[in-house]
């Protein structure tokens, strides 16, 4: 009888198998996930909004009716505050604090101007009450202004205010028991605390798997992030049971405004006749004219008021991004014209010294790396390598773009437009038009970098808006109101640029370049200096 050796046995078993400790505790988080979705899917159907039961249509506000910022709040199911601020200002006009005037057909030439009973009664406000008429007197000034003027010229600034505005509203709302946080007291305690029970076991499985504590923390986060990322959903408002019923109450008077179609038009000097209504209105969603025209956000980028030159006029902005030279200093502008250039020889001296040889066509060159269009692809593909080097803008996607560039002609027929243009002599038509606007834009950019080192002239007037743009490489945006005309094209800041530019609002003088409109210096202008006027361009008229 023979004998053989035993089998040694083999462990193909998994790190991650339920049989081994790392995996028992995956299992556990994903057991501890399901629970924590299971929790999350109760809390959302305890938390809902009850049903609002709409009141008969009725005009009656009532003895003592609630504030038409949180009529808002109501009105959106407790969740969005989008008309709060249009409708408080509508209602401090109402209530005689401001003053609201029309002086032609247009509702958009509606100014506002601020009363003494704002002095007097400012102590008996709310506080986002306070806010919007802060907002409006700081936009208004002691002589007034349009409506068009009170919206920010900073994005960051709007967004700030309005949060605030926010939070001032629902503080108020919760007071008078309107609403509640949707997830406070214990369910919000066990929600955040359990949050984390999926984490705990998945990082230690990492830990107890051989892996470093590195390793174990970015484990724990990702599995933080989808727990977490439901439970802000519900950091949102919920209904009362009064809150119920006065929503129910203003659904009645909404039903009763949009009974009557002209509402829907009424413009902001209307409250010298309605009362408080056009400001309900506006809460309720009645109102849209007015709602539109009331902005308290960052406003229209392109169109700016402003009241330099002594009247109050809309300032329409134009961004220049596609010009050329634009934002350009002389070294940017000297690589671009070589970078332009250089594409522009390689790709000519690729299609000259391009030999038929090069490529396999027909049924040869089906598996073949020198199919016709691969070759052609690969030559175009480092010509524009190669510009992109040259401009300094290779970066971490650089080989996926290149991969991805030469999927066409991978994928293209052997035979047909991609052969005959690899064995032609000389270069295709399509070659040709790279290179003549390769090198047309090279001589562009160069005339710019002469044009760039002329000395700078001197702009005088206030700021209108500064914008950042999303790329790194690309300068900010500034546009002045020189006071002069409506019309106004904005400079450039290049992003490397040590020149501090103040907020809108501020009055300066910029030494500027009119070819390339790049600011080379920003400083103040004196209190008191002069102001150009239409007949007085003075030192506002520069190129456009």
């Amino acid at each position: 009888m023979s004998t053989h050796p035993a089998d040694p046995i083999v462990n193909l078993a998994s790190p991650l198998a339920p049989d081994t400790l790392p995996g028992q505790l995956a299992l556990a988080a994903a057991v501890a996930f399901a629970a924590w979705l299971l929790l999350y899917a109760g809390a959302v159907v305890a938390t809902r909004n009850g049903t609002v039961v709409p009141a008969p249509a009725g005009q009656d506000l009532g003895p003592d009716p609630e504030p038409p910022a949180v009529v808002n709040l109501l009105a959106n199911g407790w969740r969005s505050l989008a008309q709060a601020a249009p409708a408080t200002l509508l209602d401090l006009a109402a209530r005689g604090l401001v003053e609201l005037r029309q002086p032609g057909d247009d509702p958009a030439e509606t100014t506002v101007h601020l009363t003494a009973r704002a002095v007097e009664q400012v102590g008996t406000l709310t506080p986002y009450e306070r806010r919007v008429l802060a907002r409006a007197a700081e936009a208004a000034g002691p002589a007034g202004a349009p409506i068009g003027a009170i919206a920010f010229r900073e994005t960051q600034k709007a967004a700030a205010w309005n949060r605030s505005l926010r939070r001032e509203v629902i503080a108020d709302s919760r007071v008078r028991g309107l609403s509640r946080p949707r997830v406070g007291g214990a369910l919000g305690s066990v929600l955040w605390f359990s949050a984390f029970a999926p984490a705990v076991p998945a990082a230690l499985a990492v830990i107890v798997d051989g892996h470093a504590v590195r390793a174990a923390v970015t484990v724990g986060i990702l599995c933080l992030l989808p727990t977490l990322g439901l439970l802000a959903l519900l950091l949102t408002e919920r209904s009362t049971p009064e809150g119920l019923r006065r929503a129910g109450h203003w659904a009645g008077l909404r039903d009763w405004l949009a009974g009557h179609e002209e509402f829907a038009q009424l413009p902001p000097a209307a409250v010298a006749v309605w009362d408080r209504y056009p400001a309900y209105g506006t809460a309720l969603g009645v109102v849209s004219r007015t709602a539109r025209l009331l902005g308290f956000d960052s406003g229209d980028r392109r169109r700016v008021w402003s009241d330099h030159g002594g009247t109050w006029r809309p300032v329409r902005i134009s961004y220049p991004r596609l010009r050329p030279g634009f934002g350009g200093t002389p070294a940017h502008l000297l690589r671009l014209a070589g970078a332009a250039a250089a594409v522009g020889a390689a790709l000519l001296l690729l299609t000259l010294v391009r030999q038929p040889d090069w490529v396999l066509t027909g049924a040869a060159a089906e598996h073949e790396l020198r199919r016709p269009g691969l070759v052609l692809g690969a030559g175009w593909v480092l010509v524009g390598l190669l510009g992109f080097a040259l401009l300094g803008r290779i970066g971490r996607w650089t080989p996926l773009v290149l991969f991805l560039s030469l999927m066409p002609g991978a994928m293209a027929p052997v035979d047909g437009w991609w052969a005959d243009t690899a064995l032609r002599g000389g270069p295709a038509p399509v070659e040709l038009a790279v290179v003549v606007a390769a090198f047309a834009l090279a001589a562009v950019q160069l005339a710019y970098a002469v044009l760039a080192r002329r000395a700078p002239v001197a702009v005088d007037g206030e700021l209108l808006r500064v914008e950042s743009r999303r790329s790194k490489h690309a300068p900010r945006l500034v546009a002045l109101d020189g006071g002069a005309t409506d019309r106004t094209t904005a400079w450039a800041l290049p992003r490397d640029s040590h020149v501090r530019v103040p907020g809108p609002g501020a009055k300066v003088r910029l030494s500027v370049n009119p070819w390339t409109r790049v600011i080379t210096a920003v400083e103040p202008l004196p209190v008191g200096a002069p102001v150009p006027g239409p007949a007085d361009p003075g030192r506002s008229a520069v190129p456009a």
